[in-house]
This record gives structure tokens, sequence and C-alpha cells, in this order.
């Protein structure tokens, strides 16, 4: 299922969507003065795996939380720090205040906020918030933009006749954890122009810009993926998991610019059970 026809009319959308813009700036205001500085970093995982957390991650969830139960104090709220809050209308807030906490503390500015409000049944909004750049992609039914310095851009994802000339992203392999998963992502690999690694949330946003054309991920949450559904479909591409199916609740999967680079990769991927 993609670009579901949402509850929302036009003037909901873009008021919800500004408000996700507000959302985003309160969390900008704890995740900027921890960027590239001496915190400590916490793990989430036992043994010698590693799922780093810091203070930036858990203030900034705790202010974008703070500001929705101010303002809908009905709506549910799911965010990666803070689990699941339910609310008694259909609207639920998805959350991931720092999407690439391994690029944050590593000083690269390819992390990102998100923001997405699920209507009850599809992703209805999204945003990504770069504060560090100052850079913001923003998606809503129909129609993607990107604001920096007070400028906006509307959004449009880039036409490409096939894998040969796809540039693939995709965060780290070892989100592969499946023998058979690496398999498929390394064939389509091999079918593409370019293959880039460590983007986390930004390569989404760079295919709704024209300038990327297929990410290709797996071992995803909802946090990881609702918030960016919004921004590259309202762009003119396409997000679903590995069979074609709904991608908004994680585990595999694929986004594309153009429908013909994402039905050849799908080709691929798809044999994976």
């Amino acid at each position: 299922m993609t670009n579901a026809p949402s509850t929302l009319t036009e003037e909901e959308a873009i008021a919800l969507a500004d408000f996700a813009c507000t959302l985003a700036a309160a969390a900008a205001e704890v995740t900027l003065k921890h960027f590239r500085s001496d915190m400590s970093v916490d793990n989430k995982l036992d043994g010698n795996a590693f799922d780093p957390v810091t203070i930036a991650d858990r203030d900034a969830e705790t202010a974008i939380r703070t500001l929705i139960e101010q303002h809908y104090p009905d709506h549910g709220i799911l965010g990666e720090e803070y689990g699941e809050k339910s609310g008694t209308s259909q609207f639920k807030w998805v959350l991931d205040p720092i999407d690439g906490t391994r690029s944050f503390i590593s000083g690269v500015p390819l992390w990102g906020t998100l923001i997405a409000l699920n209507d009850g049944e599809y992703p209805a909004v999204g945003v990504m918030d770069q504060p560090y750049t100052g850079e913001q992609f923003v998606g809503r039914p129909g129609h993607a933009e990107f604001s920096r310095e007070g400028q906006r851009k509307k959004l449009s994802a880039r036409t490409r006749s096939g894998l040969s000339e796809a540039i693939l992203g995709c965060t780290d392999p070892a989100m592969f954890t499946d023998a058979a998963e690496l398999e498929a992502f390394s064939n389509v690999s091999s079918k593409a122009r370019l293959t880039r690694y460590g983007t986390d949330c930004y390569f989404y946003c760079l295919i709704a810009a024209g300038h990327a054309d297929l990410v290709i991920e797996a071992s995803m949450q909802p946090y990881d993926i609702q918030a960016l559904i919004p921004i590259v479909e309202g762009a003119g591409g396409i997000v679903t998991n590995w069979q074609g199916g709904d991608a908004q609740n994680g585990g595999r999967i694929i986004a594309a610019g153009d429908k013909r680079v994402h039905a050849e990769a799908l080709n691929i991927l798809s044999r994976v059970t």
C-alpha cells in the first residue's frame, strides 16, 4: 500500500505539518547543544553489540512529547526512547529524536530528527529536520518540500529508466542479518551505478530531492521509516516493503524515486522470504 488517501483535509495536513516543524525546532534546541560535544554514550545492547543512545536522544524526545501533550492531548505517541502512549483519537505521532545516533556521536551531520503523524491508517505527515545544516524536508499528501534559511522549494523525485542509472543508498550492510537479505542487496547493488553507505534518514530525502534514486534497508522500526514515507511519496516516489506492500511498520524497506527502478529492484528483493 502506497500513496494511501489520507483522512486529513489539505488544510488540516498543512496545519499539522507546521506543528511538526515546531516540534522539530524544539528538538533542535536540545540536539544542537550536544552535537560535537564531549558527552557520555550509553549502549542499549549487551555484549559486543552496539546501539548507542545519548542524553540528546532522550531529552529531544521529551521536548517533542511535552508539546504534543500540551497541544494534542488526545493523540497517541510512539517514540524510540520512551515507547508508546495510547491516545483517544485515531492520530498517533511517531518519533525518532535522532535517527543516525552513530553519525551524531561521530560528529557526522547525516543524522536527523524524524517526526511523523499517522492518521490511523497511514503516515500522513512527515518531517526530517537536520538542524546543524539548517535543512528541513516536509511531506504531506501530494506535496513535499525542502526549506533552508527561510527559502522553500517543492520537491520532485527524478526519473530513471532502471537500476543501471540508479544511485543506491544504505545505512549499513550489517543491517542485513540474514544471508539471503545480504545476497539480494548485493545483487541489486551490483546492478546500480553507485552505492553509498552511512546515510541513515538523509538518503531518503535525497531521493525526494532528485539527487539519489534508491534506498534498500532491513531491520527497520516504525519510527525509522514513517516520517520518511510522506516525504518520498509527496515528491512522487514510492516506499514499500520487499514484497511490495505497506512499509509503515518497518522491517525490510525499499524506497525509490522512479517506479521502474523500484520494480527492477523489487523483482530481486521479493524472492527473499
